[in-house]
């Protein structure tokens, strides 16, 4: 779902030639393009560079040498390494709308102990001018995400699938509700990436759909390994009369009637066939998958979802033309995307689940 970047050619090297020829006269630079901009996600460290070697060292030893050597190779080597992550941060935020430093380290540092590496891409990128993240603190936690200046260079970048209306999470971060429900969708894509179900760059959130009776937008769409797709929709505290409508809605969105007129080789398509069906339209409408997560106040999650699977199954569309599967969040990020986690909804299936692979398909 990410685009390759524009290739960008490398300015030549300065400061070869200058000693030998006279300064040329001062010209005014040309202004920098956005995809020069962009080009700051990946060269720019997050951390100080090496300093130069003091003035006295005993140059003449061999083994000193090598061990300056061996030094500064491992600190370019880190340089590196963290100007990479500073971008793979920022990017992250802009296609997730916000993330905690944990989430951002199970994401892109998996294998690290702890946070620090993340928490200073962070800080450096706040220390832009103008700020690329900003930060909300709530009860000893910190919450992130990408300021406007942020999602311009992120895009400038040319690695985020182009998506209207994205937007900063700024107004989620500081709403509990809003921010709560942005989390445990983090934490479904960390499930996912974990288990090799999906990349953390698969994900696209809250993107419309359009429908005859107006616009679909689920809390997520990934696309899977497999190479099909699946909506993903998060429940906190939505009612069950909202959970069932929204149902109707995908209804509406999968039969609604083509667009546009074809051609000679192709009969038209409606918006679902070309946007998931593949060219040859061998892929079925994709699985709605709902994640029931914790909540104050309220049901525990696998109450939520055996009442849902209740009503969710007298709607007509469902267990035929609509695949929904469900599960809990705590079960999700315990047992992992890819397990026996999903629970089918309708008639014939009971209790049983099963994993994402083993679904059935729409008709």
């Amino acid at each position: 779902m990410t685009t390759a970047p524009t290739p960008h050619t490398p300015p030549a090297p300065a400061g070869t030639a200058a000693a030998a020829s006279p300064a040329p006269s001062p010209v005014a630079s040309p202004a920098s393009s956005p995809a020069a901009f962009g080009l700051r996600l990946s060269v720019v460290a997050d951390q100080t560079p090496d300093s130069p070697a003091t003035a006295g060292c005993n140059s003449s030893s061999t083994r000193t040498d090598v061990s300056r050597e061996a030094s500064r190779a491992r600190k370019v080597a880190a340089a590196k390494a963290g100007a990479d992550l500073r971008g793979e941060v920022l990017l992250t935020l802009a296609q997730l709308r916000l993330a905690t430093p944990r989430q951002l380290k199970e994401l892109l540092l998996p294998h690290q102990q702890g946070t620090d590496h993340v928490r200073r891409a962070l800080r450096n990128l706040l220390d832009e001018s103008p700020a690329l993240v900003g930060r909300t603190h709530r009860a000893q936690q910190s919450y992130w995400y990408c300021t406007p200046a942020g999602l311009a260079e992120a895009a400038a970048s040319g690695e985020l699938a182009p998506t209207a209306g994205r937007t900063t999470g700024k107004r989620i971060a500081a709403k509990t509700g809003l921010r709560e429900h942005g989390l445990a969708l983090v934490d479904t894509v960390v499930a996912f990436h974990q288990a090799e179900v999906a990349d953390c760059a698969d994900w696209q959130v809250e993107v419309a759909h359009p429908t005859p009776a107006g616009s679909l937008v689920p809390d997520g769409v990934v696309l899977l390994a497999d190479g099909a797709s699946a909506f993903v929709e998060i429940d906190r505290t939505m009612s069950y009369a909202r959970l069932v409508a929204k149902l109707e809605r995908y209804d509406a969105y999968r039969n609604a009637p083509p667009s546009g007129r074809g051609n000679a080789a192709r009969a038209p398509r409606s918006h679902w066939q070309e946007t998931y069906a593949g060219p040859s339209l061998e892929r079925p409408f994709p699985p709605l998958l709902f994640v029931f997560a914790p909540a104050p106040r309220r049901a525990a999650p696998a109450t939520r979802e055996a009442a849902f699977h209740e009503r969710a199954r007298r709607v007509g569309s469902v267990n035929y033309r609509l695949t929904v599967a469900t599960t809990t969040l705590p079960l999700l990020t315990r047992d992992g995307a890819d397990r026996p986690v999903w629970r089918v909804v309708g008639r014939g299936h009971g209790e049983e689940r099963r994993a994402l692979a083993a679904l059935p398909k729409a008709q």
